[in-house]
């Protein structure tokens, strides 16, 4: 644009940039926005100091073979904040899981945040009390209005384990486009693995040994780093590690160390929503952990890891409607690689698993919407299925 006169060249230069903007920014049509956040949650002019909030999804899932098909009140989730002062806010999250909770009924009743937040400034705010950990693109924003799909995704539930949050303490300092967050909070406790053959352990090693901060082992604690640069409109560029040890000072308990660490990027050009992930978790010590278990189903891997990518498009939209298909293919395994037993003691790495999943996201408004999508999964065929739900956040 070197020969365009400048007053045309800046009144060309804005109108491109307002297109970018307006199809880049997902939040009208019901997906989470990658703008950049201010370190602290800054009053709205009259907010009252007490707010509700809320979120929950009722899903159909229905397997090839129909017989297996199920629906579930997944979650039923109610947030309440309150503010002290325009600088200092209590967060809280209380979920149901599965409509009934009692000793002979499916569902659990958890607390997933307890955290005083306090912002010394424009750019810097700190946490203390139960928080969730910044990792991934999920586990921060869950809902299911935030996300595509009937289900999170495999790799952000089985590696990333959602809704994993922790105790301790954390800052949060952002600059020009840039968000890190540091903590240091309490971590697993391997003395909860499970080696038994249809453990939870197999399906999700992190998710098996978190402790959720109920009753939770503290002789080990653990740190965490994040950094998510949000500078160049609709663009997120991310990534996360958390390193702890997780022996917890337990008898006969050898020491170990769980870390995990993820790379992700969201970018919202025009009407499109496309994102990456990839998560690899470690475990050290485990031939010294798994050999007093040798010959047992399930050992405690080395290392786990796995990745997606996703693309969507906003195909149709009339004031708050928006209709978005998408497809997500992603691969991941929670069992990469075991240490060393000797022959015929250490277990062969677990097959990857790949899943295909394809579908479409109907916001009927802002805060509800209607999910419909089919997967096909690579390896274990009968849990090819078809999925309905209806989420709601507000």
């Amino acid at each position: 644009m070197t020969d365009v006169h400048p007053v045309t060249r800046r009144i060309v230069s804005r109108a491109i940039a307002a297109l970018v903007l307006a199809g880049a920014g997902p939040a009208a049509w019901g997906q989470a926005s990658s703008d950049q956040p201010p370190a602290y949650d800054v009053p709205k002019a009259g907010e009252q100091r007490l707010a509700i909030m809320g979120y929950g999804e009722i899903n159909l899932n229905r397997p090839t073979n129909g017989a297996n098909a199920i629906m579930d009140l997944r979650r039923f989730v109610f947030r309440f904040q309150y503010r002290f002062d325009d600088r200092t806010k209590f967060v809280s999250e209380v979920e149901v899981e599965h409509a009934v909770s009692s000793a002979q009924d499916p569902g659990e009743v958890e607390i997933e945040q307890a955290f005083i937040e306090h912002g010394f400034t424009g750019a810097v705010a700190a946490r203390a009390g139960l928080m969730l950990i910044p990792a991934g693109l999920l586990n921060e924003t869950h809902e299911p209005t935030a996300y595509y799909g009937v289900e999170r995704n495999f790799v952000e539930t089985l590696i990333i384990p959602t809704t994993w949050r922790e105790g301790g303490l954390q800052a949060i300092y952002t600059v020009a486009g840039l968000t890190l967050q540091v903590g240091a909070t309490t971590t697993f406790d391997l003395n909860k693995w499970d080696f038994g053959p249809t453990s939870e352990s197999r399906t999700a090693p992190l998710a098996s040994i978190h402790q959720e901060l109920a009753l939770a082992r503290a002789h080990d604690f653990a740190g965490f780093a994040a950094a998510n640069y949000r500078g160049v409109p609709g663009l997120l560029v991310g990534g996360s590690a958390f390193v702890g040890r997780a022996s917890q000072g337990q008898p006969g308990t050898p020491s170990a160390t769980v870390s995990l660490w993820d790379l992700h990027a969201r970018w919202t050009p025009w009407r499109l929503d496309l994102s990456a992930l990839y998560a690899r978790g470690n475990i050290t010590n485990t031939a010294q952990l798994n050999a007093p278990h040798v010959g047992e189903p399930t050992l405690i891997p080395e290392v786990f890891d796995g990745w997606y990518v996703q693309g969507a498009i906003r195909a149709w939209s009339s004031g708050s409607m928006a209709l978005a298909p998408f497809v997500r293919y992603e691969q991941f395994n929670t069992g990469r690689s075991y240490a060393d037993l000797g022959a015929g003691n250490t277990p062969a790495a677990q097959p990857t698993e790949g899943v295909l999943t394809a579908g479409a996201n109907f916001n009927l408004t802002s805060g509800i919407v209607l999910k419909a999508d089919y997967q096909r999964f690579k390896e274990d065929t009968g849990q090819n299925r078809f999925d309905v739900g209806l989420g709601w956040s507000f």
